[in-house]
């Protein structure tokens, strides 16, 4: 009895040991080992220097980045440069990436591991395309199901080489995004408060000048103006602080034209921003930009206009009564003030609520 418990324990373990071969159901087609670490695209890092075009298509969309010289740009926003940290992290992922196991060559267990034919209407695989300035593909791949990698072992990604129908188990991540903001650097500029000297703000035919005195913003013309709230006029300095764009298109800004603020740095450079609104949009253009540091500014930003935060608008180019500080309502004079009327920092619906006195000893 404990012979044949021990046979057939060992016709189990070999059955399960094939069945660890192969991934999904159906039929499979046996394949030979490959050498250790193959990468999958050999000699692609020297024949990247050819490279002129990358196409990602994933749901039915196309991502197009196109070459220019040494830049890489995005057609879909009118040839403004990518990120071109973001397009060599891509290029980086696929010198670099090696087969480690076979897998699958039956089409039918393609979309399993998600490198089924990316054309399709309900594919989740995503074509990935380098081509040189000839149109002829230097690697193309169809990237499928991301692997998490476990028990010491490091991340992988199901893969498929175009034209090919056998399918690997590659070391390493390969992804890609067919959102073009996703490879644009947002960061128009960002300058720390601190370095802000001045900012002049022209906005309905007033020119309103908030200078640092003494650490603090301070308005200095005009001379009469009603009373300010703080809060706000330091707001001013961090107009160009992490200022994110969120699209992007070729100047003059869309909209019609709100205001100018001309700020001025401890350098001794000096940003004019022009802001638009376009319906309930904020746009910008950096038109201008002079002392150290302003050619590298223009060099990147002079003739696009970018969408931003709508609360920057209230940063960069405030009206005289957005900087008022809140007054009391006539009649509320002396009156002790309901905390849930009167706003925070101007803000209405933000309050400081003191706290119940408690009763008894």
């Amino acid at each position: 009895m404990k012979a044949r418990t021990a046979l057939l324990l060992v016709v189990l373990a070999a059955a399960v040991l094939a069945a660890g071969l192969y991934f999904g159901t159906g039929n499979r087609e046996q394949v030979a080992s490959i050498p250790q670490s193959q990468f999958a695209f050999p000699n692609l890092a020297q024949r990247l220097q050819d490279a002129g075009r990358i196409e990602v298509l994933h749901h039915g969309t196309t991502l197009v980045l196109t070459r220019s010289g040494n830049v890489w740009t995005l057609p879909a926003r009118s040839g403004y440069p990518a990120d071109q940290g973001k397009v060599h992290a891509l290029t980086a992922q696929l010198t670099e990436l090696k087969l480690d196991e076979p897998r699958t060559s039956n089409a039918d267990d393609y979309a399993r591991l998600g490198v089924e034919d990316a054309q399709g209407k309900d594919a989740d695989s995503t074509l990935i395309r380098i081509l040189d300035g000839a149109g002829a593909p230097l690697a193309e791949v169809i990237a499928g199901h991301q692997r998490t990698g476990n028990h010491g072992g490091g991340d992988g990604t199901y893969l498929r080489r175009s034209g090919e129908s056998q399918t690997w188990l590659a070391a390493g991540r390969l992804s890609a995004s067919t959102e073009a903001m996703d490879w644009i650097d947002p960061i128009i500029a960002d300058v720390p408060p601190p370095d802000v000297t001045s900012v002049a703000v022209t906005r309905a035919g007033l020119t309103m000048n908030i200078a640092r005195q003494d650490g603090h913003m301070v308005m200095t013309a005009p001379a009469e103006h009603p009373k300010l709230d703080q809060f706000k006029l330091e707001d001013m300095a961090r107009g160009l602080e992490r200022l994110t764009l969120t699209d992007v298109k070729p100047a003059p800004a869309p909209g019609k034209p709100l205001g100018v603020a001309v700020v001025s740095l401890k350098s001794g450079m000096s940003v004019t921003v022009d802001v638009s609104l376009d319906g309930s949009d904020t746009w910008l253009t950096l038109p201008s930009a002079q002392g150290e540091g302003a050619a590298a500014l223009m060099a990147r930003t002079k003739g696009w206009a970018y969408r931003v935060g709508e609360w920057k608008q209230q940063a960069l180019v405030p009206s005289m009564d957005e900087l008022k500080a809140y007054q009391p309502a006539p009649g509320e004079a002396g009156k002790t003030p309901d905390p849930a009327a009167v706003p925070l920092n101007g803000i209405p619906g933000l309050s400081i609520v003191p706290p119940t006195p408690k009763s008894g000893g």
